[in-house]
């Protein structure tokens, strides 16, 4: 494997289906390998303060930065871009950037069943939790 394949296998505790919930938030999202490895994509179903959103994001390894960057594409036609990092247990993704300071922090469990954490930013944010429902079919 390579630098590239690497790094965007350290996302490889996201595979599978997982229920979300925090306050006012339920749904679910579904991580899965894109056809050759190339992408982890997931598929988003969400509902948060009776707000609806369900799209698909692309996570991919972005040379020149050494980041996993991805672009979420809503329903609505909304493109969005973040950044992933699993470092450990902990899951950080960033909205836009690194330097951001609109950020989901999260923890697995020991068991990778549970990711509990929130979404934070400059005078908000909100939890959300995910809780492993089905395993990546292999």
């Amino acid at each position: 494997m390579n630098a590239t394949t690497n790094t965007l296998r350290s996302l490889e505790p996201l595979v599978g289906t997982w229920a979300m919930d925090g306050p006012g938030m339920s749904g679910t999202v579904r991580y899965e390998w894109m056809d050759g490895g190339g992408f982890l994509v997931q598929h988003v179903a969400l509902v948060h303060d009776d707000e609806v959103t369900r799209g698909v994001e692309y996570i991919g390894f972005h040379a020149e930065s050494g980041q996993l960057r991805s672009h979420f594409f809503s329903e609505n036609g909304e493109i969005l871009e973040y950044v992933y990092e699993l470092v450990g247990d902990t899951l950080t993704i960033w909205y836009g950037g690194v330097d951001s300071p609109a950020k989901f922090v999260g923890r697995f469990d020991v068991d990778g069943v549970r990711n509990t954490g929130a979404w934070q930013w400059p005078g908000g944010g909100y939890e959300s939790n995910m809780t492993r429902v089905e395993e990546p079919t292999r």
